[in-house]
């Protein structure tokens, strides 16, 4: 490691265990320090520490990763070890044990926070299953995470209402860091409700064992002001929940009668996939008097995850009589 010093190798294994544990895409690792390493040293020690950070680390063991991502990871190191060093046997080791395994449907996935705690997720291994995308982690909920890492003020000593929890990294968060007076998740997907009910439990916010924490089933299209009263949210957020026209009018009439019923502050964090749904959503939001700003950037990077498409973050807000 003579072309970097001992600080730099540290940020870099950091960086492989970020990406690891969050199963980023393969190819957004830092693979060029391990090739230039391997030509200046002829060393398999680097390697090792990446292993020890990845694959052999105690968080892996605890809350294993998907059997094919572990596979294709080791596949990348024993590419590179090949052409640079000796064979080095903890390696083929690993690579011995995934291989032996079976894919199953669930995995887990471990999104480490500044603060050095994690939040451990179960998640789908497929994007939609069982007639949903819920079961996975979006952009938009990494983003707002990264958010309120950034502004816990906004969260500190207050109730917060998530709409469409999903499997809950956003929430789990906010608990973990942003010290909020009562939390509600909410979700309307039986299954999803399940799998964060599940999450929400992993990472040792029970409802059973805390007054501040609920997992709750919300229809957008059923619910009423006496049951968004009882809640008695001073935050309300969502991410990624704008994607269906269909959906899309079901969230702005609830957000209606959120607005009507109280002075909630409304957070809505969007990845654009679908420029015309989004701005569908802003035209319908207007014609019932919901007005919004946009929240600008950027926000700290916490989160390893693909930053290419448009994410953006509104504040919603409206005068009493015009809805």
């Amino acid at each position: 490691m003579a072309y970097v010093d001992q600080a730099g190798a540290r940020e870099i294994l950091k960086e492989f265990q970020v990406s690891f544990f969050a199963m980023s895409r393969l190819a957004s690792f830092p693979w060029n320090f391990v090739e230039k390493d391997l030509q200046n040293s002829r060393s398999s020690e680097f390697i090792l520490d990446v292993l020890k950070q990845t694959c052999l680390h105690p968080l892996c063991r605890k809350f294993p990763l998907s059997v094919k991502y572990r596979r294709l990871f080791l596949s990348e190191l024993i590419r590179r070890e090949a052409a640079g060093c000796d064979p080095l046997d903890e390696l083929y080791d690993a690579l011995g044990e995934v291989l032996g395994a079976e894919e199953a449907n669930e995995c887990y996935k471990s999104y480490l926070l500044p603060s050095g705690d994690v939040v451990s997720l179960l998640e789908n291994v497929a994007v939609i299953s069982e007639g949903t995308t819920g079961l996975v982690t979006w952009e938009a909920a990494l983003y707002l995470a990264e958010w309120a890492l950034d502004h816990e003020q906004v969260f500190t000593g207050r109730t917060v209402l998530e709409l469409g929890s999903g499997v809950g990294l956003t929430g789990i968060t906010i608990c973990r860091c942003c010290s909020p007076n009562k939390f509600v998740f909410s979700d309307c997907h039986a299954t999803v409700l399940q799998k964060l009910r599940e999450n929400v439990q992993l990472n040792g916010l029970s409802e059973q064992t805390s007054s501040t924490v609920r997992v709750e089933e919300l229809d957008w299209t059923a619910a009423t002001e006496e049951k968004l009263g009882q809640i008695g949210a001073d935050v309300v957020i969502a991410a990624d929940v704008v994607y269906d026209p269909d959906v899309v009018r079901s969230l702005v009439k609830l957000l209606s009668t959120i607005l009507r019923c109280s002075t909630t502050e409304v957070l809505i964090c969007s990845t654009v996939r679908n420029p015309e749904t989004y701005s569908s959503f802003k035209q319908q939001l207007g014609n019932v008097g919901i007005s919004h700003d946009v929240i600008p950037g950027p926000v700290s990077h916490a989160f390893p995850y693909s930053r290419i498409s448009a994410i953006e973050l509104i504040k919603l807000y409206t005068r009493p009589e015009q809805i």
